[in-house]
């Protein structure tokens, strides 16, 4: 199967870069899951997605921040391609994780994703000339924020098509050959791959069947040395403190374990990751998940219990989440 055209050049980077054996096989059946993660017969929207994307107005841009709030590029424009700029753009709704700046557009997604990596950035090992892997990327606004802090290489995946688009919307004007945003799970990467430095789990852990899988297959992406950087949702408690929502959770239907943090940082133990530290536990608030004028569907105020925030609407503990790091030895 051909590589779709909006991941040629990524495949096209990985050729010339890669020299690590393991990334190197990789690159034989990439192509292919490539291809099969963007097929328009399994995505009806992708069509849609895909016009929107080409429609994007060719503008060079003056300026690019990779280290604000407000990932994106500056210039000048014509108030006519201003407009044609943000209506390609909105053809791409919902945007989820950013915020994001396109030539004075202001993408203001439903998640202030800089809240989180202002939680964390002064807490990891520095990225600088370090091999990156974001699972669960979305959109892509912390590879970004991950190359301007100095990552040598990162690699986003999301198995949603949508998001890869919005990553490559971004991307036309920033134009970083060292960022990709893959349509893959963790799943589907080469088994005990051992190649990135640094890897990012943010916002899946809870919507794993089984968890202790997830962190094992985070494990075996690593280089031996490498840092585990895990964000999830979390319940208070002691060691053996673990949450099964018996229903949903925050309506979502996806949601299966909520350790304590003291419990996940067993579980880490477990399988095998040394230097557990709890970097941060954070109650989420409306001010970093809401409805926008670029995500207009139901967000976290709709999750709540009306009369008691501390509550989601099924009466469980309102979200919280914790940051936690791990070395591998």
């Amino acid at each position: 199967m051909d590589v779709p055209n909006e991941l040629l050049a990524d495949i096209k980077a990985f050729t010339a870069r890669w020299d690590d054996p393991k990334l190197c096989a990789w690159l034989q059946t990439l192509p292919e899951q490539l291809a099969q993660s963007m097929s328009e017969k399994r995505f009806g929207d992708l069509k849609r997605w895909r016009e929107a994307l080409s429609s994007l107005p060719d503008i060079a841009p003056e300026t690019v921040s990779l280290n604000a709030n407000h990932v994106g590029v500056s210039g000048n424009l014509s108030e006519h391609t201003r407009k044609e700029l943000e209506g390609a753009l909105r053809g791409l709704h919902p945007w989820r994780k950013g915020p994001f700046s396109l030539f004075g557009v202001d993408i203001d997604t439903e998640w202030r994703s800089d809240f989180k990596w202002a939680r964390l950035t002064d807490a990891i090992t520095p990225l600088a000339g370090r091999r990156v892997l974001d699972v669960g990327c979305g959109s892509g606004y912390h590879c970004w924020r991950m190359r301007g802090a100095g990552a040598s290489e990162v690699i986003g995946i999301d198995p949603t098509p949508l998001f890869v688009l919005q990553f490559k919307a971004i991307q036309k004007y920033i134009n970083e050959p060292a960022v990709h945003v893959l349509p893959l799970t963790l799943e589907q990467l080469p088994t005990k791959l051992q190649a990135f430095d640094t890897v990012f789990s943010m916002g899946v852990l809870y919507h794993r069947r089984s968890p202790i899988d997830h962190l094992t297959d985070l494990r075996d992406t690593l280089v031996s040395g490498g840092e585990l950087v895990l964000e999830t949702l979390v319940v208070e408690g002691d060691e053996h403190r673990v949450f099964v929502p018996p229903g949903r959770y925050a309506r979502m239907g996806n949601v299966w374990f909520l350790p304590s943090p003291k419990a996940l940082m067993t579980w880490l133990s477990k399988v095998g990751f040394a230097d557990t530290k709890l970097v941060d536990v954070s109650a989420t608030s409306q001010d970093e998940q809401r409805s926008t004028d670029w995500m207009t569907f139901h967000s976290l105020a709709n999750f709540l219990d009306p009369m008691d925030h501390t509550k989601t609407i099924e009466g469980h503990p309102a979200p919280r989440r914790a940051i936690i790091t791990a070395r591998l030895p």
